[in-house]
């Protein structure tokens, strides 16, 4: 006779709970890297910005306006800014779930690593249908040229 999944239980392993604190080490050390990183990004808005307002000529040399630039590395910057605090929550809950034994940390951690994985599937996805985009938009450009 079967148990019904109410009954059945989980049970997480010391080798489990040691590759749990090895992986919450690295997610760690990335998490912490890419807040460094928008830091970076933000400075780079910033100055970016500074020197385009400061050095800019009466025709724009980039084919956008320069206004262009700084949003769309503070967007870059917003964007990135998901998936390393969904990173920087899953360490720290396992970090307090595997000290502690605490079963609705892990739960936290989990859910925030689905959260990661889903948000970068999602940039996956979007990634892919502008490159599609773009190809068709080229491949259609090119055979609009090769006809004039």
């Amino acid at each position: 006779m079967e148990t019904s999944p109410e009954e059945r239980k989980l049970e997480i392993g010391p080798d489990a709970l040691r590759n749990m604190n090895t992986m919450r080490i690295w997610t760690t050390f990335l998490s912490v890297l890419g807040f460094i990183l928008i830091g970076l990004f933000i400075i780079a808005g910033i100055a970016t910005g500074m020197f385009l307002t400061t050095f800019s000529t009466t025709k724009a040399a980039l084919g956008i306006p320069e206004s262009m630039v700084i949003i769309l590395l503070f967007v870059a910057g917003a964007i990135s800014l998901f998936p390393v605090v969904f990173l920087f929550r899953f360490s720290k809950n396992i970090r307090d779930a595997v000290q502690n034994n605490d079963q609705q940390k892990l739960d936290r951690g989990i859910n925030n690593l689905r959260k990661y994985f889903t948000f970068i599937g999602i940039l996956v996805i979007i990634a892919i249908t502008v490159y599609a985009v773009g190809l068709i938009y080229a491949g259609a450009s090119i055979s609009f040229l090769k006809g004039a």
